[in-house]
């Protein structure tokens, strides 16, 4: 009996612990992402929606805030940054390899830290 009791407490402890890591399914992520002009803001985001669980994008050129609704059971903001430093775009966590930087239109080229 002591057995059979045991077994359903740590079943339901397993079952409470699994229901607390729990994904956002609606993660407003917001990012300071380097660029320039209007293709910078076409080319940013598109590489944000090309992330899976990515709901909405949209780069200010003004303030150079990136912002995402995301699903985070299909993908996290980590995923994001790497994708958007993939196309040559610093962001806040992210930094663009030099080859990636260096493929850049010329007028997209902004100043690196």
């Amino acid at each position: 009996m002591k057995n059979l009791i045991l077994i359903a407490m740590i079943t339901f402890l397993g079952f409470s612990a699994q229901a607390q890591t729990k994904k956002n399914k609606n993660l407003k992520y917001t990012t300071e992402v380097n660029g320039n002009c209007e293709q910078c803001k076409k080319r940013i985001e598109k590489a944000a929606f090309s992330v899976p669980g990515v709901k909405t994008a949209s780069w200010d050129i003004s303030s150079h805030q990136l912002t995402v609704i995301l699903n985070e059971e299909k993908s996290s903001p980590e995923d994001l940054n790497k994708a958007i430093a993939k196309v040559g775009h610093d962001t806040k966590e992210v930094k663009a390899t030099q080859t990636d930087y260096d493929n850049l239109h010329t007028c997209c080229k902004y100043e690196r830290d």
